[in-house]
Protein backbone atom coordinates (compact mmCIF):
# COMPACT_ATOMS: atom_id res chain seq x y z
CA UNK A 1 0.00 0.00 0.00
CA UNK A 2 1.34 3.34 -1.07
CA UNK A 3 2.22 5.97 1.34
CA UNK A 4 0.12 9.46 0.59
CA UNK A 5 1.05 12.87 0.46
CA UNK A 6 0.55 15.83 -1.50
CA UNK A 7 3.81 16.55 -2.70
CA UNK A 8 6.80 14.42 -2.59
CA UNK A 9 10.22 15.98 -3.67
CA UNK A 10 13.44 14.42 -4.51
CA UNK A 11 16.44 16.34 -3.91
CA UNK A 12 16.65 18.80 -1.09
CA UNK A 13 19.23 21.09 -2.24
CA UNK A 14 18.37 25.09 -2.22
CA UNK A 15 15.79 24.47 -5.05
CA UNK A 16 13.99 21.44 -3.27
CA UNK A 17 14.28 23.10 0.20
CA UNK A 18 12.64 26.52 -1.72
CA UNK A 19 9.74 24.33 -3.02
CA UNK A 20 9.53 22.42 0.35
CA UNK A 21 9.39 25.32 2.52
CA UNK A 22 6.77 27.44 0.36
CA UNK A 23 4.04 24.38 0.09
CA UNK A 24 4.46 23.52 3.90
CA UNK A 25 3.88 26.88 4.64
CA UNK A 26 1.16 26.88 2.56
CA UNK A 27 -0.38 23.42 5.00
CA UNK A 28 1.06 20.43 1.88
CA UNK A 29 2.06 17.22 3.54
CA UNK A 30 5.03 16.62 1.90
CA UNK A 31 7.63 13.88 1.95
CA UNK A 32 11.21 14.91 1.14
CA UNK A 33 13.97 12.81 -0.36
CA UNK A 34 17.38 12.91 -0.35
CA UNK A 35 20.23 10.22 -0.98
CA UNK A 36 22.83 12.38 0.79
CA UNK A 37 22.78 15.86 2.66
CA UNK A 38 19.64 17.80 3.08
CA UNK A 39 21.30 21.61 1.78
CA UNK A 40 22.89 19.57 -1.09
CA UNK A 41 25.76 20.09 -3.45
CA UNK A 42 25.87 24.15 -2.82
CA UNK A 43 25.70 23.79 0.98
CA UNK A 44 28.30 21.16 1.75
CA UNK A 45 30.58 20.78 -1.41
CA UNK A 46 30.26 24.28 -3.73
CA UNK A 47 29.06 27.79 -2.81
CA UNK A 48 29.48 27.63 0.63
CA UNK A 49 32.40 26.20 1.47
CA UNK A 50 34.04 27.68 -1.47
CA UNK A 51 33.46 31.37 -0.86
CA UNK A 52 34.00 30.67 2.83
CA UNK A 53 37.36 29.85 2.04
CA UNK A 54 38.19 32.70 -0.27
CA UNK A 55 37.44 35.72 2.07
CA UNK A 56 39.90 35.61 4.55
CA UNK A 57 42.68 35.48 1.21
CA UNK A 58 40.82 38.21 -0.21
CA UNK A 59 40.82 40.18 2.78
CA UNK A 60 44.33 39.62 2.98
CA UNK A 61 45.05 40.79 0.13
CA UNK A 62 42.74 43.86 0.46
CA UNK A 63 44.54 44.57 3.50
CA UNK A 64 47.99 45.10 1.33
CA UNK A 65 46.13 47.23 -1.02
CA UNK A 66 44.10 49.48 1.55
CA UNK A 67 46.58 52.54 3.24
CA UNK A 68 47.07 52.57 6.39
CA UNK A 69 46.87 48.30 6.92
CA UNK A 70 49.61 45.97 7.72
CA UNK A 71 49.12 42.65 5.76
CA UNK A 72 47.18 39.82 8.00
CA UNK A 73 48.35 36.40 8.45
CA UNK A 74 46.53 33.63 7.31
CA UNK A 75 45.77 31.05 9.60
CA UNK A 76 45.08 27.58 7.43
CA UNK A 77 43.75 25.90 10.54
CA UNK A 78 41.13 28.38 11.54
CA UNK A 79 39.82 29.13 8.34
CA UNK A 80 39.82 25.17 7.77
CA UNK A 81 37.37 24.87 11.28
CA UNK A 82 35.32 27.86 10.60
CA UNK A 83 35.20 26.15 7.36
CA UNK A 84 34.20 23.12 8.82
CA UNK A 85 31.79 24.81 10.99
CA UNK A 86 29.98 26.39 7.90
CA UNK A 87 29.42 22.71 6.06
CA UNK A 88 27.85 21.58 9.20
CA UNK A 89 30.66 19.14 9.16
CA UNK A 90 28.94 17.15 6.76
CA UNK A 91 26.09 16.42 9.07
CA UNK A 92 22.46 17.10 8.41
CA UNK A 93 20.98 15.92 11.85
CA UNK A 94 19.82 19.33 12.56
CA UNK A 95 18.15 19.62 9.00
CA UNK A 96 16.45 16.58 8.82
CA UNK A 97 15.58 16.81 12.70
CA UNK A 98 14.12 20.47 11.30
CA UNK A 99 11.68 19.37 8.38
CA UNK A 100 10.30 16.46 10.77
CA UNK A 101 9.20 18.44 13.71
CA UNK A 102 7.80 21.03 10.69
CA UNK A 103 5.85 18.17 9.34
CA UNK A 104 7.41 16.42 6.79
CA UNK A 105 8.42 12.86 6.06
CA UNK A 106 12.19 12.79 5.64
CA UNK A 107 13.76 9.65 3.38
CA UNK A 108 17.06 9.18 2.96
CA UNK A 109 17.94 7.17 0.11
CA UNK A 110 17.59 6.76 -3.79
CA UNK A 111 14.30 7.27 -5.36
CA UNK A 112 12.86 6.10 -8.31
CA UNK A 113 9.78 6.80 -9.66
CA UNK A 114 7.37 4.07 -10.53
CA UNK A 115 5.14 5.10 -12.61
CA UNK A 116 2.68 8.44 -12.42
CA UNK A 117 2.52 10.11 -9.08
CA UNK A 118 4.50 7.17 -7.92
CA UNK A 119 7.98 7.37 -6.12
CA UNK A 120 10.21 4.26 -4.31
CA UNK A 121 12.85 5.45 -2.20
CA UNK A 122 14.16 3.13 0.61
CA UNK A 123 11.76 0.27 0.70
CA UNK A 124 8.80 2.72 0.75
CA UNK A 125 6.00 3.30 -1.90
CA UNK A 126 5.12 7.19 -1.95
CA UNK A 127 2.46 8.33 -3.96
CA UNK A 128 1.48 12.04 -4.78
CA UNK A 129 -0.66 14.62 -6.90
CA UNK A 130 2.34 16.16 -7.27
CA UNK A 131 5.97 15.16 -7.77
CA UNK A 132 8.96 17.32 -7.70
CA UNK A 133 12.38 16.26 -9.33
CA UNK A 134 15.25 18.53 -8.05
CA UNK A 135 18.60 16.23 -8.27
CA UNK A 136 21.13 18.52 -9.20
CA UNK A 137 24.06 18.37 -11.56
CA UNK A 138 27.47 16.29 -11.16
CA UNK A 139 30.58 17.12 -12.70
CA UNK A 140 32.00 16.57 -15.86
CA UNK A 141 34.95 13.64 -16.16
CA UNK A 142 35.90 14.66 -19.17
CA UNK A 143 38.11 11.90 -21.55
CA UNK A 144 41.44 12.27 -20.41
CA UNK A 145 43.86 9.47 -21.04
CA UNK A 146 44.69 7.92 -17.54
CA UNK A 147 43.14 10.64 -15.63
CA UNK A 148 41.52 7.14 -13.50
CA UNK A 149 45.72 6.57 -12.65
CA UNK A 150 46.01 9.83 -10.81
CA UNK A 151 44.71 12.10 -7.66
CA UNK A 152 42.01 14.17 -9.12
CA UNK A 153 39.55 16.26 -7.65
CA UNK A 154 36.20 17.63 -7.92
CA UNK A 155 34.84 20.59 -6.24
CA UNK A 156 33.92 17.89 -3.40
CA UNK A 157 37.75 16.76 -2.50
CA UNK A 158 38.95 21.00 -3.19
CA UNK A 159 36.70 22.69 -0.87
CA UNK A 160 36.42 19.89 2.26
CA UNK A 161 40.80 19.77 1.77
CA UNK A 162 42.50 19.63 4.93
CA UNK A 163 46.42 20.17 3.24
CA UNK A 164 46.66 22.80 0.40
CA UNK A 165 49.05 20.45 -2.26
CA UNK A 166 52.04 21.98 -3.37
CA UNK A 167 50.88 22.09 -7.17
CA UNK A 168 47.00 22.39 -8.82
CA UNK A 169 46.29 21.69 -12.21
CA UNK A 170 42.71 22.69 -12.81
CA UNK A 171 40.74 21.38 -16.02
CA UNK A 172 38.62 24.23 -17.11
CA UNK A 173 38.73 27.72 -16.98
CA UNK A 174 35.36 29.35 -16.05
CA UNK A 175 33.34 29.94 -12.53
CA UNK A 176 34.97 26.96 -10.67
CA UNK A 177 38.75 27.20 -12.03
CA UNK A 178 38.89 30.64 -11.58
CA UNK A 179 37.25 30.59 -7.74
CA UNK A 180 39.59 27.45 -7.00
CA UNK A 181 42.81 28.70 -9.24
CA UNK A 182 42.37 32.15 -6.40
CA UNK A 183 42.13 30.20 -3.46
CA UNK A 184 45.18 27.64 -3.59
CA UNK A 185 47.50 30.17 -5.44
CA UNK A 186 46.75 32.30 -2.44
CA UNK A 187 47.13 29.58 -0.28
CA UNK A 188 50.90 29.38 -1.58
CA UNK A 189 50.25 26.28 -4.38
CA UNK A 190 51.78 26.46 -7.52
CA UNK A 191 48.78 26.73 -9.89
CA UNK A 192 47.91 25.78 -13.62
CA UNK A 193 44.67 26.76 -15.28
CA UNK A 194 43.96 24.62 -18.66
CA UNK A 195 41.47 26.20 -20.89
CA UNK A 196 40.14 24.62 -23.98
CA UNK A 197 38.38 28.03 -24.96
CA UNK A 198 40.79 30.24 -26.57
CA UNK A 199 39.83 32.44 -23.00
CA UNK A 200 38.91 32.14 -19.74
CA UNK A 201 35.26 32.73 -18.88
CA UNK A 202 34.46 32.39 -22.50
CA UNK A 203 30.67 32.81 -22.28
CA UNK A 204 31.45 36.49 -20.80
CA UNK A 205 32.65 39.33 -23.05
CA UNK A 206 36.04 38.30 -24.13
CA UNK A 207 37.16 42.01 -21.79
CA UNK A 208 35.94 39.70 -18.72
CA UNK A 209 38.56 36.67 -19.77
CA UNK A 210 41.10 39.05 -20.60
CA UNK A 211 40.70 40.98 -16.96
CA UNK A 212 39.79 37.27 -15.02
CA UNK A 213 43.56 36.41 -16.61
CA UNK A 214 45.36 39.54 -15.45
CA UNK A 215 44.61 38.72 -11.76
CA UNK A 216 45.22 35.24 -12.13
CA UNK A 217 48.40 36.05 -13.05
CA UNK A 218 49.35 38.68 -10.53
CA UNK A 219 48.63 35.58 -7.88
CA UNK A 220 51.05 33.42 -9.93
CA UNK A 221 48.78 31.24 -11.95
CA UNK A 222 49.87 30.08 -14.65
CA UNK A 223 47.27 30.24 -17.96
CA UNK A 224 47.09 27.88 -20.68
CA UNK A 225 44.35 28.62 -23.24
CA UNK A 226 43.08 27.17 -26.29
CA UNK A 227 44.90 24.25 -25.03
CA UNK A 228 43.58 20.34 -23.93
CA UNK A 229 44.88 18.06 -21.43
CA UNK A 230 45.20 14.38 -23.84
CA UNK A 231 46.78 12.44 -21.47
CA UNK A 232 47.66 11.51 -17.45
CA UNK A 233 49.86 9.18 -15.93
CA UNK A 234 52.17 8.95 -13.54
CA UNK A 235 56.29 9.07 -13.79
CA UNK A 236 58.96 8.69 -11.73
CA UNK A 237 56.95 9.33 -8.80
CA UNK A 238 55.38 12.30 -10.49
CA UNK A 239 51.88 12.97 -11.92
CA UNK A 240 52.18 14.66 -15.05
CA UNK A 241 49.48 15.75 -17.60
CA UNK A 242 50.73 16.41 -21.38
CA UNK A 243 48.77 18.51 -23.55
CA UNK A 244 47.62 18.93 -26.88
CA UNK A 245 50.46 20.92 -28.12
CA UNK A 246 52.76 18.03 -26.71
CA UNK A 247 53.99 20.41 -23.26
CA UNK A 248 53.74 19.06 -20.16
CA UNK A 249 52.43 19.78 -16.51
CA UNK A 250 53.47 18.44 -13.00
CA UNK A 251 51.04 18.42 -10.67
CA UNK A 252 50.37 17.00 -7.00
CA UNK A 253 46.04 17.00 -8.27
CA UNK A 254 44.37 17.24 -11.05
CA UNK A 255 41.23 19.23 -10.36
CA UNK A 256 38.21 18.71 -12.53
CA UNK A 257 36.57 21.89 -13.35
CA UNK A 258 35.45 21.28 -16.83
CA UNK A 259 31.73 21.80 -16.24
CA UNK A 260 28.27 20.38 -14.53
CA UNK A 261 25.81 18.16 -16.01
CA UNK A 262 22.47 17.42 -15.03
CA UNK A 263 21.92 13.93 -12.30
CA UNK A 264 19.07 11.82 -13.07
CA UNK A 265 21.34 8.67 -12.93
CA UNK A 266 18.71 6.05 -11.36
CA UNK A 267 15.38 8.06 -11.48
CA UNK A 268 13.44 5.88 -14.04
CA UNK A 269 12.45 8.43 -15.72
CA UNK A 270 11.00 6.76 -18.41
CA UNK A 271 8.25 5.54 -16.10
CA UNK A 272 6.65 8.55 -16.47
CA UNK A 273 7.31 9.21 -19.80
CA UNK A 274 10.29 12.05 -19.45
CA UNK A 275 12.96 11.79 -22.26
CA UNK A 276 16.21 13.62 -21.36
CA UNK A 277 17.54 16.18 -23.92
CA UNK A 278 21.14 15.74 -25.49
CA UNK A 279 22.87 17.09 -22.19
CA UNK A 280 20.78 14.72 -19.72
CA UNK A 281 18.37 17.38 -18.92
CA UNK A 282 15.01 16.79 -17.99
CA UNK A 283 12.82 18.90 -20.33
CA UNK A 284 10.36 21.41 -18.91
CA UNK A 285 7.87 23.85 -19.58
CA UNK A 286 7.54 27.72 -19.00
CA UNK A 287 5.91 26.55 -15.37
CA UNK A 288 8.59 23.98 -15.17
CA UNK A 289 6.35 21.53 -15.47
CA UNK A 290 8.11 18.39 -16.85
CA UNK A 291 4.72 15.91 -17.24
CA UNK A 292 1.09 15.83 -15.81
CA UNK A 293 1.61 16.57 -12.01
CA UNK A 294 5.10 16.06 -12.41
CA UNK A 295 7.80 19.40 -11.96
CA UNK A 296 11.11 19.98 -12.47
CA UNK A 297 13.93 22.74 -10.83
CA UNK A 298 17.34 23.39 -10.76
CA UNK A 299 20.63 21.93 -12.26
CA UNK A 300 18.45 18.65 -13.10
CA UNK A 301 16.49 21.09 -15.83
CA UNK A 302 19.68 22.55 -17.45
CA UNK A 303 18.18 26.05 -17.82
CA UNK A 304 21.08 27.60 -16.06
CA UNK A 305 23.45 26.12 -13.55
CA UNK A 306 23.02 28.73 -10.71
CA UNK A 307 21.75 27.81 -6.72
CA UNK A 308 19.56 31.01 -7.10
CA UNK A 309 18.05 30.13 -10.34
CA UNK A 310 16.89 26.36 -8.25
CA UNK A 311 15.79 28.89 -5.47
CA UNK A 312 13.80 30.58 -7.79
CA UNK A 313 12.45 27.84 -9.82
CA UNK A 314 11.47 26.30 -6.63
CA UNK A 315 9.34 29.34 -5.89
CA UNK A 316 7.52 28.86 -9.49
CA UNK A 317 6.93 25.23 -8.95
CA UNK A 318 5.53 25.52 -5.27
CA UNK A 319 3.07 28.88 -7.05
CA UNK A 320 1.92 27.02 -9.37
CA UNK A 321 1.14 23.43 -6.93
CA UNK A 322 -0.62 26.10 -5.02
CA UNK A 323 -2.81 26.96 -7.24
CA UNK A 324 -1.45 30.31 -8.56
CA UNK A 325 -0.39 30.47 -12.29
CA UNK A 326 3.64 31.33 -12.76
CA UNK A 327 5.73 31.37 -16.04
CA UNK A 328 9.60 31.53 -14.89
CA UNK A 329 11.56 34.36 -16.66
CA UNK A 330 15.55 34.18 -17.10
CA UNK A 331 15.89 37.11 -18.53
CA UNK A 332 18.17 39.93 -15.92
CA UNK A 333 19.94 37.21 -13.84
CA UNK A 334 22.94 37.71 -12.86
CA UNK A 335 26.01 35.71 -12.76
CA UNK A 336 28.87 36.05 -10.62
CA UNK A 337 32.39 34.82 -10.32
CA UNK A 338 33.69 35.50 -6.85
CA UNK A 339 37.66 35.88 -7.65
CA UNK A 340 39.29 38.64 -6.71
CA UNK A 341 38.53 41.42 -8.32
CA UNK A 342 34.98 39.95 -8.62
CA UNK A 343 33.49 39.54 -11.54
CA UNK A 344 29.76 39.63 -12.48
CA UNK A 345 27.32 39.99 -15.16
CA UNK A 346 23.88 40.23 -16.56
CA UNK A 347 22.15 39.45 -19.49
CA UNK A 348 23.38 39.58 -23.07
CA UNK A 349 26.46 40.25 -24.21
CA UNK A 350 27.29 42.17 -27.19
CA UNK A 351 27.79 38.83 -29.39
CA UNK A 352 24.56 37.81 -28.52
CA UNK A 353 22.73 41.09 -28.73
CA UNK A 354 23.49 41.34 -32.19
CA UNK A 355 22.79 37.56 -33.08
CA UNK A 356 19.04 38.50 -31.78
CA UNK A 357 19.15 41.33 -34.22
CA UNK A 358 19.93 44.13 -31.80
CA UNK A 359 21.18 47.53 -32.65
CA UNK A 360 23.97 47.48 -29.95
CA UNK A 361 25.01 50.56 -27.93
CA UNK A 362 27.91 49.92 -25.30
CA UNK A 363 30.52 51.51 -23.04
CA UNK A 364 33.40 50.85 -21.01
CA UNK A 365 34.39 52.53 -18.33
CA UNK A 366 37.33 52.06 -15.69
CA UNK A 367 35.88 53.32 -12.26
CA UNK A 368 38.97 54.87 -11.29
CA UNK A 369 38.65 57.64 -14.18
CA UNK A 370 34.91 57.94 -13.43
CA UNK A 371 34.07 58.02 -9.71
CA UNK A 372 35.12 58.37 -6.18
CA UNK A 373 35.00 54.86 -4.46
CA UNK A 374 37.43 53.31 -5.64
CA UNK A 375 40.05 55.76 -4.22
CA UNK A 376 38.18 55.62 -1.11
CA UNK A 377 38.25 51.39 -0.98
CA UNK A 378 41.91 50.83 -1.96
CA UNK A 379 45.34 52.27 -3.47
CA UNK A 380 46.10 52.50 -7.33
CA UNK A 381 42.39 50.96 -7.40
CA UNK A 382 41.14 48.81 -10.63
CA UNK A 383 38.05 47.65 -12.01
CA UNK A 384 35.67 48.21 -15.17
CA UNK A 385 32.07 48.61 -16.33
CA UNK A 386 30.36 47.48 -19.01
CA UNK A 387 27.21 48.26 -20.55
CA UNK A 388 25.08 47.17 -23.80
CA UNK A 389 22.37 48.42 -24.66
CA UNK A 390 19.04 48.96 -27.22
CA UNK A 391 19.62 51.45 -29.61
CA UNK A 392 15.97 51.00 -31.07
CA UNK A 393 14.23 50.06 -27.41
CA UNK A 394 16.54 52.39 -25.34
CA UNK A 395 17.12 49.91 -22.40
CA UNK A 396 19.49 47.99 -20.93
CA UNK A 397 20.04 44.51 -22.84
CA UNK A 398 23.22 43.36 -20.37
CA UNK A 399 26.17 44.13 -18.21
CA UNK A 400 29.18 43.05 -16.98
CA UNK A 401 31.50 44.24 -14.25
CA UNK A 402 35.20 42.97 -13.08
CA UNK A 403 35.75 45.34 -9.91
CA UNK A 404 35.65 44.93 -5.64
CA UNK A 405 31.56 43.88 -4.44
CA UNK A 406 30.75 43.61 -8.36
CA UNK A 407 28.26 40.67 -7.07
CA UNK A 408 26.60 43.29 -4.76
CA UNK A 409 26.00 45.99 -7.39
CA UNK A 410 25.40 44.03 -10.62
CA UNK A 411 22.03 43.77 -9.39
CA UNK A 412 21.05 47.67 -10.36
CA UNK A 413 21.88 46.38 -13.57
CA UNK A 414 19.65 42.67 -12.83
CA UNK A 415 16.59 44.59 -12.12
CA UNK A 416 16.87 47.33 -14.96
CA UNK A 417 17.22 44.50 -17.33
CA UNK A 418 14.26 42.31 -15.95
CA UNK A 419 11.69 45.39 -15.93
CA UNK A 420 13.15 46.89 -19.04
CA UNK A 421 14.00 50.54 -17.15
CA UNK A 422 14.19 53.14 -20.14
CA UNK A 423 17.75 54.54 -20.15
CA UNK A 424 16.49 57.82 -18.96
CA UNK A 425 14.59 56.51 -16.27
CA UNK A 426 18.22 55.05 -15.07
CA UNK A 427 19.63 58.38 -15.69
CA UNK A 428 17.95 59.96 -13.43
CA UNK A 429 18.55 57.54 -11.12
CA UNK A 430 20.48 59.16 -8.07
CA UNK A 431 22.86 56.71 -6.28
CA UNK A 432 24.68 56.81 -3.03
CA UNK A 433 27.79 59.08 -2.92
CA UNK A 434 30.34 57.72 -2.79
CA UNK A 435 29.48 54.18 -3.71
CA UNK A 436 30.48 52.05 -6.42
CA UNK A 437 26.73 51.91 -7.77
CA UNK A 438 27.56 55.54 -9.40
CA UNK A 439 29.73 54.30 -12.06
CA UNK A 440 26.35 53.20 -13.61
CA UNK A 441 25.30 57.04 -14.50
CA UNK A 442 28.79 57.98 -15.70
CA UNK A 443 29.03 54.67 -18.51
CA UNK A 444 25.32 55.15 -19.57
CA UNK A 445 26.35 58.92 -20.45
CA UNK A 446 29.26 57.37 -22.33
CA UNK A 447 27.12 54.75 -24.21
CA UNK A 448 27.76 55.03 -27.99
CA UNK A 449 24.77 57.02 -30.20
Amino acid sequence: MAERFDVIIIGMGPGGEACAGRLMAAGKRAAVIEKELIGGECGYWACIPSKTLLRPPEARAEATRTAGLATPTLDWAGLRDYRDYMVRHLDDTAQVSGYEKAGATVIKGQARLAGPGQVEAAGRLLQADHVVIATGSAPVRPAVEGLDQVTVWTNREATTVRDIPARVLLIGGSAVGVELGTFYARMGAAVTIIQRADRLIDREEPRVGELAARALAADGVSIRAGRAAVRAERAAGETVVTLDDDSRVETDVVILAAGRRPSTGGLSLEASGITPDERGAIPIDAHCRAGEGLWALGDVTGVALFTHVAMYQGRVVADNILGRPRVAAYHGIPRVVFGDPEIAAVGMTTAQARAAGVRVATAEIGLADAIARPWTYERDPGGVLGLIADRDRRILVGAWAVAPLASEWIHTAALAIRAAIPLDMLLDQVAQFPTYSEAYLAALERLTP
